[in-house]
């Protein structure tokens, strides 16, 4: 017999989130909107005044938070309560009466950041000294300034304003294309039945056991992208010209330098880590001979890279047993961050288990004035309690963030965002290959084997190709689909090695990765992992300080550049070691695969 999803009053209470704790009741929320719709037109009084004295713009910056705030508060209840049943009509029209609030308080507050760069940083220094309690909003001014170097006259900003969507026009094509109108035809499965072949069952098909039904899947994908490469080629090399001039009109000397520049990260970092990754191929060629040699294929072709090691682990935990493996897993971040991880379960900050309308997949999401909360739909897998844990990470970043700082500096930037997340998967995972079984830690390591490849490796290839298209474009080249196509194979070529047989469909292979136009977002994967490895390696070595400046780190939250708060941790990412600190720990899950094999 089917069975049938939970309507949302059929969980149990003491699985669903308290969101009693940002509002009462809905007339609680109700009678805030509506004081917080009349007082968000007060931003206005300091329109044409607001630098023309210390007073003012202190006065400025402190309604602004405290309305920015308020509007926040009614945010999260309302998409928090939308997202735990989309089908209640009654939180649908919530959530989109705070957006227009939202949107209305932006439109309102337009005037701000135009006034302030209309005068000279030297003035705003002169009023740290006038109104010393401006001096808590200094960085929070010295990055606006940053940025006035690159900002055109308002006639010319208004223009580009005004031609935002046309310059998305390249990527909206993109995905027109490839989400809707391309067709991949059918493929016959396992078990000889005909399935129509999309982007979304192309993994499935990529994993088969049977090389006949993967071949077939790379093949016909990719070959199906092909037919499209002068199309893809030109929006792709769109998105570029509309990056690369719009940087040149901007003053930077690179696309890339105008994509890094909001997180004030210098292409040092970014070149760091192809170059790291570049010298240390010879990891990822033993893992493919890993594979190889598992598989006992005599050629090892790019179709067979994601063929899984180790059969699917079918163990299941009650939510309640993740929660005391989660707990354990990270007892090693100290009693501190247990006793405050423990509120998440103690005041019920996690919606656990699926109901009919829940929105999917999981995330934590809260801020300065309600909790970190987290959305799962929990199954009992061993991939739910992984995910528990990453969500918690999150959580617990958000909640040491806000503990730590006033509200202006109480979010952190999204360069370092997976990094919390991150630590607490790794941690979970050594705790499980310390009390697994044998076939437990095979799976484990499997797991985490193909994590490091398609994070460290994968990615910093993406990132490569990325910044290398831009600076032929930037150079006067001609992206022509020959070049792309030629340039993403010879890449392949240098990634897999000489062990892998490099299959000419991979050339089209780019065209269906859509963060090519996310403007240069790819390599804070790789950043990400490694930042948590290094972090991981010291901690459990018991490095001196490690755990200390780690939970420092998590306090830290927006209250610097993210560079600069990774420093506190210990990590230089402008540094090779801790890009080679990631890839050690892949060596050494291959190795542990190999002895158990």
């Amino acid at each position: 017999m089917e069975k049938l999803q939970k309507t949302r009053d059929e969980i149990d209470i003491k699985y669903t989130w308290d969101l009693t704790l940002i509002y009462k009741n809905d007339e609680e929320f109700l009678k805030d909107y509506e004081k917080v719709s009349c007082e968000i037109n007060d931003i206005t009084k300091y329109q044409g005044i607001l630098t023309k004295n210390a007073t003012n713009l202190l006065n400025y910056l402190k309604l602004f938070n405290k309305l920015e705030r308020k509007l926040y508060k009614l945010y999260y209840y309302a998409n928090l309560k939308n997202d735990q049943d989309t089908t209640n009509t009654k939180y649908q029209e919530l959530l989109g009466k705070v957006k227009n609030l939202l949107t209305k308080f932006e439109e309102l507050d337009a005037y701000a950041e135009p006034e302030l760069m209309n005068i000279d940083y030297d003035i705003i220094e002169k009023y740290y000294e006038e109104e010393k309690e401006l001096k808590e909003y200094e960085f929070i001014l010295n990055n606006i300034f940053r940025f006035k170097k690159h900002i055109l006259s308002k006639e010319i900003e208004e223009v580009l304003s005004s031609l935002n969507n046309s310059l998305n026009n390249s990527s909206n094509i993109y995905e027109s294309l490839t989400d809707s109108d391309m067709k991949f035809g059918f493929i016959k499965d396992e078990n000889n039945d005909e399935i129509e072949l999309t982007e979304s069952n192309y993994s499935v098909f990529l994993h088969s056991k049977d090389r006949r039904v993967r071949k077939e899947a790379f093949n016909k994908v990719l070959t199906t992208y092909g037919e499209y490469k002068n199309t893809i080629s030109s929006t792709f090399s769109g998105n570029i010209d509309t990056l690369t001039t719009l940087a040149k009109l901007k003053k930077y000397n690179s696309s890339l330098e105008a994509a890094l520049f909001s997180d004030n990260v210098s292409k040092e970092v970014y070149n760091n880590l192809i170059k790291t990754v570049r010298d240390n191929l010879d990891v990822l060629y033993k893992y493919f001979k890993l594979k190889k040699d598992f598989l006992k294929l005599d050629e090892f072709h790019l179709y067979d890279q994601y063929v899984e090691l180790v059969e699917e682990n079918n163990k299941t935990y009650t939510f309640d047993e993740a929660k005391l493996l989660v707990i354990d897993a990270l007892s090693v971040l100290g009693e501190d961050y247990i006793n405050n991880l423990n509120k998440a379960f103690n005041e019920r900050w996690i919606d656990v288990y699926n109901n009919k309308g829940k929105r999917g997949g999981a995330y934590s999401s809260g801020f300065y004035d309600t909790k970190p909360y987290v959305l799962l739909n929990y199954e009992g897998t061993i991939n739910d309690v992984s995910t528990l844990a990453h969500e918690l990470g999150h959580s617990m970043h958000t909640y040491y963030s806000c503990l730590n700082n006033p509200y202006q500096y109480s979010s952190y930037k999204i360069f370092v965002a997976e990094v919390a997340s991150t630590v607490n998967e790794l941690l979970l995972n050594f705790h499980l290959l310390n009390k697994g079984n044998k076939e437990d830690k095979k799976y484990i390591l499997s797991n985490l084997m193909n994590l490091f490849k398609a994070t460290i490796y994968r990615q910093t290839m993406f990132a490569e190709f990325e910044r290398d298209m831009h600076a032929l474009k930037e150079n006067g080249g001609v992206l022509t689909n020959e070049l792309l196509c030629d340039n993403y194979y010879k890449l392949n070529l240098d990634y897999f090695g000489s062990n892998v047989v490099v299959d000419d469909e991979i050339k089209y292979e780019w065209e269906r990765i859509p963060h090519f136009y996310y403007n240069f977002y790819v390599y804070k994967y790789a950043i990400g992992l490694s930042c948590a490895c290094y972090i991981v390696d010291n901690i459990l070595n018991k490095k001196e300080g490690a755990l200390e400046n780690y939970l420092k780190f998590l306090s830290s939250g927006g209250s610097d550049y993210p560079v600069n708060e990774l420093k506190i941790a210990g990590i230089d990412v402008t540094k090779k070691d801790v890009i080679e600190s990631a890839i050690k720990m892949f060596d050494s899950f291959i190795e542990q695969f190999k002895e158990l094999m």
